[in-house]
């Protein structure tokens, strides 16, 4: 998807259908708390708070569980595509991570867009 429509519309829809989700889970009104620029739809209350993992515990707290979520993802990527070191640098662009995809090429997990920009 970011490759696709691009990191922000891309965080938009993904931000979408979470709540879509949340809501047909429960009939209460949902409260959310969002970081940075992101809005969820009108039917939700919302804040949204700049640098929201430094000013608030429930965003500071999704922030963590989310990325331990990425990490335990990347580790699973790691054993399937080994050459990628995936399980070390968890997706980030180490020299290593550079490295294999200059030896192997990119597969489907890396978003063509961010690596020609660099």
């Amino acid at each position: 998807d970011i490759d696709r429509k691009g990191i922000v519309p891309a965080l938009k829809a993904a931000t979408k259908n979470s709540l879509s989700s949340i809501s047909e889970l429960s009939d209460k009104k949902v409260f959310v708390y969002l970081d940075g620029s992101l809005s969820a739809p009108e039917n939700f209350d919302q804040e949204t708070i700049i640098k929201g993992d430094l000013h608030n515990w429930l965003i500071s707290s999704a922030s963590v569980v989310a990325k331990v979520a990425r990490d335990n993802l990347m580790i699973r990527y790691g054993d399937q595509y080994p050459e990628y070191g995936f399980e070390q640098h968890k997706g980030y662009g180490t020299k290593k991570h550079y490295a294999a995809i200059v030896e192997h090429g990119m597969n489907n997990l890396h978003r063509k867009t961010w690596i020609r920009s660099k």
